[in-house]
C-alpha cells in the first residue's frame, strides 16, 4: 500500500463534477435529470475555430512548442488584452496554459509561502481555498452579500489585509453568484493592494458575459498593471471547455516563474490547440455575441420562473451564466435541499457551500442550458418544493 503524502489532505475538490457523476448514475438507471450543475456553454465551438484546428493538425501541428505559448499567440492576447482593458501589453507578460486553472493554481504556488494569507472571495470558485490550504497558505475569505449584488463586503476586506496578506485574488462577473464589481469596489481594492503592496488575482473568465455596464479591469487602474495577474482563457467565451486553453498576463518577472512551472509540468500547451485559439481571436466575433444574448434571455427566464417558486427568491445577475437564489425561506441546508431535488425532481444544481461558507442559504444553477430544459427544471422544481413546504 503506498502512503499518501500529507499535503493530498489539504486538497479540495470542485463538486459540479461530483454532482454531475451522481447525475449521470441516475441517468443510466434510466432517470430523466435536467443538467443545472455544470458551467459550460452548451454552444459548440464556432465551425471557423474547429475548421483552423483542423488545417493545424494536418499541417503536422503536434510537435512541443514553446512552454510559455507560440509567440504568434501570446502577441494576438497581447494585442486582445490592450484593446479590452486598455492596457499596454508586450508577448513576454504572456503564459498559455492548457486551460485557465493553472493560472491560479500557479500564480498562488508562486507566490505564497507556507504560512502566507490569501484573500479571497466566498462564495467562490473552490479551487481559490482548494490551493491556498495546498501550498499551506492561509485562507481568507471575504463575505460577498447579497444586499451589495453579492460585491466584497469592503469594510470586512480592508479589516482583514495586513502585511500578511500575499495575494488578493477578486472575480468580477463571478462565480457562483454572478455578481460584478461596481468600479468603485474596483477602486478600494486597489487601494487596499496598493497600500500594502499586495498583488492581485483578477479571475477574469467571465468578462464577455456582461449583461449590464461596461467590463472595468482592475489592472487598468493607475499603477495596477504591475501588481496585478489577469487570468483569462477561450473555454467559456468561446464555448471551448475541452479544448483546454487558457492564459495570464502578469509582471515579466512572474511569468518567468510560471513558465519553469509549465516547463516543470505540462511542459507547453497542444499546439494546434493555441492555433484553435489563434482563430478564434482573430475571426468572427459574431458567434461569441449571439451566444452572450442568447444567455442574456435564458437569465431572465430563470430568474423570474425561480422567484414564482414556493420559499425561493433570485437576484437578476449582471454577469456570468449562474444564478444563485436565496432558499433560506424553505428553513433547511442548502446541501439538503440541492440532493433533494436531485433525488425526488431530477434537478442537477449545487449547494450554496459547495462555493464557501458563506454560500448557505443559496443554490447555485446554470443557465448554460436550453430554454426547453430550464422550463424543464423549473417545472420540476415547482412541484417538488410544494411537497417540501
Amino acid at each position: 500500500m503506498m502512503d499518501i503524502a500529507e499535503r493530498m489532505g489539504r486538497l479540495g475538490t470542485e463538486s459540479a463534477f461530483e454532482v454531475l457523476a451522481r447525475a449521470k448514475a441516475l441517468e443510466r438507471q434510466g432517470r430523466s435529470v435536467v443538467h443545472l450543475e455544470i458551467g459550460e456553454p452548451d454552444f459548440d465551438t464556432p465551425a471557423h475555430i474547429k475548421e483552423a484546428a483542423k488545417r493545424a493538425l494536418d499541417a503536422g501541428a503536434t510537435h512541443y512548442g514553446p512552454s510559455a505559448g507560440l509567440p504568434e499567440l501570446r502577441e494576438a492576447i497581447a494585442r486582445h488584452i490592450a484593446e479590452t482593458r486598455g492596457i499596454p501589453v508586450s508577448p513576454d507578460e504572456v503564459v498559455v496554459t492548457p486551460g485557465a486553472k493553472p493560472i491560479m493554481f500557479f500564480a498562488i504556488m508562486a507566490l505564497v509561502n507556507r504560512g502566507d494569507e490569501v484573500v479571497y472571495p466566498n462564495p467562490g470558485f473552490p479551487i481559490y481555498e482548494s490551493v491556498i490550504n495546498f501550498v499551506g497558505g492561509v485562507p481568507v475569505p471575504i463575505p460577498l452579500l447579497e444586499e451589495t449584488g453579492f460585491g466584497f463586503d469592503l469594510k470586512e476586506l480592508e479589516r482583514r489585509v495586513s502585511r500578511k496578506t500575499r495575494l488578493i485574488i477578486i472575480n468580477s462577473p463571478q462565480n457562483p453568484t454572478g455578481g460584478v464589481l461596481a468600479p468603485e469596489e474596483i477602486e478600494r481594492v486597489a487601494g487596499i493592494a496598493r497600500h500594502y503592496r499586495v498583488p492581485v488575482l483578477s479571475d477574469e473568465i467571465y468578462r464577455r458575459f456582461l449583461y449590464e455596464g461596461r467590463f472595468a479591469s482592475i489592472a487598468g487602474l493607475p499603477g495596477m498593471k504591475a501588481q496585478t495577474i489577469i487570468l483569462d482563457g477561450f473555454s467559456k467565451s468561446y464555448a471551448m471547455t475541452g479544448w483546454r486553453l487558457g492564459y495570464g498576463v502578469m509582471p515579466v518577472p512572474l511569468a518567468e516563474q510560471m513558465t519553469r512551472l509549465m516547463t516543470n509540468s505540462v511542459s507547453c500547451t497542444a499546439t494546434f490547440v493555441q492555433q484553435a485559439g489563434l482563430a478564434a481571436l482573430r475571426g468572427d466575433d459574431a458567434p461569441v455575441r449571439a451566444m452572450v444574448e442568447e444567455f442574456r434571455c435564458r437569465r431572465d427566464l430563470i430568474v423570474d420562473g425561480l422567484n414564482r417558486l414556493p420559499g425561493v427568491s433570485c437576484a437578476r445577475p449582471r454577469g456570468a451564466f449562474y444564478v444563485f437564489p436565496n432558499v433560506k425561506g424553505l428553513r433547511r441546508s442548502s446541501k439538503d435541499i440541492a440532493t433533494y431535488l436531485l433525488d425526488e425532481a431530477g434537478v442537477a444544481l449545487l449547494w450554496g457551500t459547495a462555493f464557501g461558507e458563506f454560500g448557505e442559504g443559496y443554490l447555485r444553477l446554470s443557465y448554460a442550458t436550453s430554454r426547453e430544459a430550464i422550463q424543464e427544471a423549473l417545472d420540476r422544481m415547482g412541484k417538488a418544493l410544494a411537497r417540501l413546504a
